[in-house]
Formats: C-alpha cells, structure tokens, sequence
C-alpha cells in the first residue's frame, strides 16, 4: 500500500483536490441555484433535482471542456512550435527523445508498440486524440446543459423556448466558453514565459536553479 501510495500520490492528490472542488461547487450550487428560484418566485428543488438540472450540467462541463482544449492544443502546439528559455517548450536545435521512432523491441514497451501497424499508429497520436474527444464530449454536454439552463429561466418566465439550433448561434452559450477559453490560454502562456526566468526546485515543470535562462527544456 505504501510503495502504491507513493507512486500514485501525484494522481491521488490531484483527484482528492477535484473530489474536494466538485462537492463543494455542487452544494453552493445548489444553494445559489435555489436562491435564485425563490427571486423568480419558484418552488426550491431537492439536490438530486439540482444534479439533473441545466445550471450544474452548464456550469460543470464549460469548465471541462476549457481545460480539456488548452491541454490538447498545448500538447499538439509543442510539437511543432518552440519558445526558447522554456522549461514547457522542446530544444528544436538538439535530438529530443519524444521525437524518436519507436522500436517493438524496446524492453518493457507498451503493447500497442509491440502489436505495431495501425494500432502502433494510432497509440503514437493517442494522448491527442483523447484529449480532443474529451474536450469534444464536454463541449456537447456545456451546450445541452446551458440550453436547458436557459429553457429554465425562459419558462419561468414564460417566454418561448429556445430551439437547439437557434441556440448555437446564442451569445450566452458563446460568452460562458470564450471566458473559460482565455483563462486557459492565459495560464499555459504564463507557465511558458515565468519558467524562462523563474525556477521551483525538484518541480518536474521548472528547469534546474541554475541552468541558464536560455536554456530550453526541462534540463
């Protein structure tokens, strides 16, 4: 349990914190939610409604769906551009491992390597395509969760509601996705840049303390 603990704590910790984060956006919510229908003169509903309801589904996947894009596009952006300083960037002006073909006899190499052919193929570009499926899939559930959100809002009101298609075209659903999009690009350029000029020592993202600034990579 320990040697397991040990080897996973980066994991471990990291869904703790999110576990952590996602109780506590489903119980302000909730109660925010709530506060909300009593100000339009509606009935309060039970948690288990809330967790089906269109403004935690919204509010939920528009952030996935942001963190999701930005990893992608980080991950596919890195293998063609450089930033020199940079911890987060490759050094285009040496041989980088992550750019090696790979070989089936590599001991210990993953069984996709091993199988070769399409699979090897796709497995060489998998960490890509699941991330554009997962931003994909967040993406779908954002627009299905703010569209019932706003159909809500609408029937209390009595006002017409909005069809899927019109919908897509709606500002509302475009402004919750570009506010998440910039924060994202915002903190991926800030790491880029500060680990240029700043250092975290025995952090796996920062290069050595006293490595040059323009030296790029992790060192």
């Amino acid at each position: 349990m320990k040697k397991f603990l040990r080897n996973n704590s980066l994991t471990l910790v990291f869904l703790l914190l999110f576990m952590g984060s996602l109780v506590g956006q489903v119980f302000c919510g909730y109660q925010e939610h709530n506060k909300e229908l009593l100000q339009d003169g509606a009935i309060p509903i039970r948690l288990w409604t809330y967790l089906h309801s269109g403004h935690f589904i919204q509010s939920t996947f528009e952030n996935w769906e942001s963190e999701f894009l930005q990893m992608a596009l980080f991950v596919v952006l890195t293998i063609f551009l450089q930033q020199k300083g940079s911890s987060e960037s490759k050094d285009f002006d040496k041989a980088e491992a992550v750019d090696r073909e790979p070989s089936k006899n590599r001991k210990d190499a993953p069984w996709p390597v091993k199988m070769g052919g399409w699979i090897m193929e796709l497995y060489k570009h998998s960490l890509t395509i699941v991330l554009f499926l997962l931003f994909l899939a967040s993406f779908v559930l954002h627009f299905y969760g703010s569209l019932k959100d706003e159909n809500e809002q609408l029937l209390l009101k009595g006002l017409p509601l909005e069809k899927p298609l019109e919908y897509l075209g709606d500002t509302r659903f475009w402004f919750e996705s570009f506010q998440n999009w910039q924060s994202e690009f915002l903190s991926v350029m800030a790491i880029i840049v500060l680990s240029i000029f700043l250092r975290q020592k025995g952090s796996s993202q920062s290069k050595p303390v006293d490595a040059p600034n323009q030296e790029t990579g992790e060192g």
